[in-house]
């Protein structure tokens, strides 16, 4: 069943054809990555699916009974609301009872003889059971734990964007649309909350179309890929790793084609220029073919952005840290940690939101002070710093700034690998930004192609040290795969914080670990490998809990295997609500584990040829699955805490 088709829209900024002749549809089943360049025009694509942005011409087509929600870069959430109350904002009488029996349970646990009170708890537990309220109140705090959000009270205005982002997330995937539309989900999550989301969107029976910057996630979520390339649209009948396979297949036969053709060509000028006359039919129209040879043009290879700037000498001392720490408000955040980089250091720095990734950065580049020891810096280094809000810092020196004249503040001509010297006006073109785009005001560049901008200039100042702080967020998969090949072949330190694992199996051999209690860890390779480390980190652990022996010295146990483990969190107990649910959950689960023993008999005894009846019984189980596994999953972190 399609739920939106796009019929020949099209869509013009002015400076730039966004969609010339776009035209395709999205089915049920559909799981989609949207790809191409920063300001191809993906976030514009999701905007006009939404019905948010106008089109210049043609139609969008959907379904009368398609639910369609859209996840924007920066949602716009009510401030005055908390966390659970934006999450059931759309859920109508289902919110107004949670809310109910939650009040009622805090005075039952004061008066808890009132007969009146209840026979109204009664009551209202028969309405939940039947509007789906418990099942509701079960996944959203699911949800919201899994995207790292556990105060479920707090209130939106007090929260960062990050967490506000994730819980728009939270919001989105609890409505169950029939279409959803993702516009960088994983932004501000961490890469526990990533393979969370990734796990979810698998199991998903509603349809996705999503950009991301993450290509672990793109290539393990999607069944199929829409490129946007310069206005025009191509669709890739699977995952990302299809896409790459299939995308060089046709680059290379392109430029066979066109080499086929200036063959071709120069063999009928070279006819034409011998003076044929046109004496016959025959001749005539191969005077017609050379002519409309001539005329042929070939859409070029999509431009990539060319890193190509020259560095400059690092000497042996490169940036130590001496027992520096850190904390705010009582938190601490870095503590008493010692390093010393080299010159060949590639590190990644890893941790969850607020744990003091940013914050050990901003020491490093002094742009803030440790409250206890010393950051020393060689005289040779060059710090090239790429903030995480490099896009406000490049806006708010002077939005209607020009393109070029913001470059141009570096340097008017720029040394690049090779050793020669070309202009700021050249090295923009190698960054994707043409000759209309470099003389436009800043504030009309998309974000990502500020991003990319900004990246430009700090590359083009020679750094030897290079510090990436979230590189990933709002850049295109383009660009991150010309950044990675250059960061092999960069002739200094590199510093990378990101969340994302592709990029960080990419770039660096060792990872620095941010956890509680201000504690850094480091391990030795990159991402994956550290995961291989996590793993055998929490069997051994759990062996331990299993045998309910604790080693005598449990310090030099983590310190002979792996790196010191962080302190668990103070344990809390169960609320009235959640003692309710814990008790109902398992009842819960049995009928469901019921229910679909049914429906699968049903399955097999079904007669040959009811297909219709089939569907439905298929669909009946799968849907069963993902219950079981919700409620299953909830009730083992309830146990967990109950323990």
């Amino acid at each position: 069943m399609s739920l939106t088709t796009l019929q020949s829209v099209k869509k013009d900024f002015g400076i730039k054809e966004i969609l010339r002749d776009a035209s395709f549809s999205l089915d049920a089943t559909d799981k989609v990555g949207l790809i191409g360049t920063n300001g191809s025009g993906k976030s514009t694509l999701l905007k006009m699916i939404a019905g948010l942005e106008t089109i210049d011409s043609g139609q969008i087509l959907v379904n009368s009974g398609a639910k369609i929600i859209y996840l924007p870069q920066q949602p716009d959430l009510d401030e005055n609301r908390t966390v659970l109350e934006q999450v059931f904002a759309d859920s109508g009488e289902q919110w107004t009872l949670v809310r109910e029996y939650e009040e009622l349970s805090d005075q039952l646990a004061y008066t808890p003889e009132d007969k009146q009170l209840m026979t109204r708890f009664s009551s209202l537990m028969q309405r939940m059971e039947a509007t789906g309220a418990w099942e509701l109140e079960t996944n959203a705090k699911i949800i919201l734990s899994k995207l790292g959000i556990t105060d479920y009270n707090a209130i939106i205005g007090t929260l960062s964007g990050g967490y506000r982002k994730r819980i728009a997330l939270a919001t989105a995937l609890l409505a169950e649309p029939d279409l959803l539309l993702m516009d960088e989900p994983t932004n501000h999550l961490d890469a526990l909350s990533v393979e969370w989301l990734q796990s979810y969107l698998n199991r998903y029976r509603g349809a996705l179309l999503l950009i991301t910057h993450d290509r672990y996630f793109l290539d393990r979520v999607t069944n199929r890929i829409i490129e946007i390339d310069r206005g025009d649209i191509y669709t890739y009948a699977g995952n990302y790793s299809y896409y790459l396979e299939k995308k060089a297949l046709a680059e290379e036969s392109a430029i066979s084609s066109q080499r086929k053709h200036q063959g071709l060509l120069r063999r009928e000028l070279e006819w034409l220029k011998r003076g044929p006359k046109a004496r016959s039919t025959k001749q005539k129209a191969r005077i017609d073919r050379a002519h409309a040879l001539q005329q042929t043009e070939f859409k070029q290879i999509q431009g990539k952005v060319d890193i190509a700037t020259a560095g400059r000498r690092i000497g042996k001392k490169v940036i130590e840290l001496n027992h520096i720490s850190k904390g705010y408000n009582g938190r601490t955040l870095i503590k008493d940690f010692t390093y010393e980089f080299s010159p060949e250091d590639r590190i990644g720095i890893i941790g969850g939101n607020g744990a003091g990734k940013s914050t050990l950065m901003d020491m490093i580049t002094g742009r803030i002070q440790p409250d206890s020891g010393s950051v020393e810096i060689g005289s040779t280094i060059h710090i090239g710093y790429f903030d995480q809000h490099s896009e406000e810092l490049l806006t708010a020196l002077n939005e209607n700034q020009r393109v070029i004249d913001y470059i141009k503040e570096e340097g008017e001509f720029v040394n690049i690998a090779d050793g020669t010297k070309i202009s700021a006006s050249q090295m923009l073109e190698r960054f994707l930004f043409p000759g209309n785009q470099q003389y436009a005001p800043i504030n009309k560049l998309s974000g990502g192609e500020k991003r990319r901008l900004f990246l430009l200039r700090i590359l083009m100042s020679a750094p030897n040290v290079l510090i990436l702080d979230e590189p990933t967020n709002d850049l295109d998969v383009q660009t991150l795969a010309v950044l990675e090949e250059y960061l092999e072949d960069f002739s200094g330190c590199v510093i990378v914080v990101s969340h994302d694992r592709y990029f960080l199996d990419r770039t660096v051999d060792t990872i620095f670990a941010l956890e509680e209690l201000g504690n850094i860890r480091q391990y030795p390779g990159n991402y994956s490998v550290y995961l291989d480390y996590k793993k055998v980190e929490e069997e051994k652990l759990q062996e331990i809990a299993n045998t309910k022996e604790k080693p005598k010295n449990v310090e030099t146990l983590r310190a002979t295997s792996l790196p010191k483990e962080t302190e668990n969190k103070k344990r809390r107990g169960l609320s009235n609500w959640e003692k309710r649910e814990f008790e109902q959950l398992e009842g819960k689960i049995a009928q469901l584990e019921a229910e679909k023993a049914e429906a699968e008999k049903a399955l097999v005894n079904i007669s040959p040829g009811s297909y219709t009846q089939v569907q439905k019984l298929y669909e009946q189980v799968e849907a069963l699955k993902q219950a079981i596994d919700v409620a299953t999953e909830r009730w083992m972190e309830l146990a967990e805490v109950e323990s």
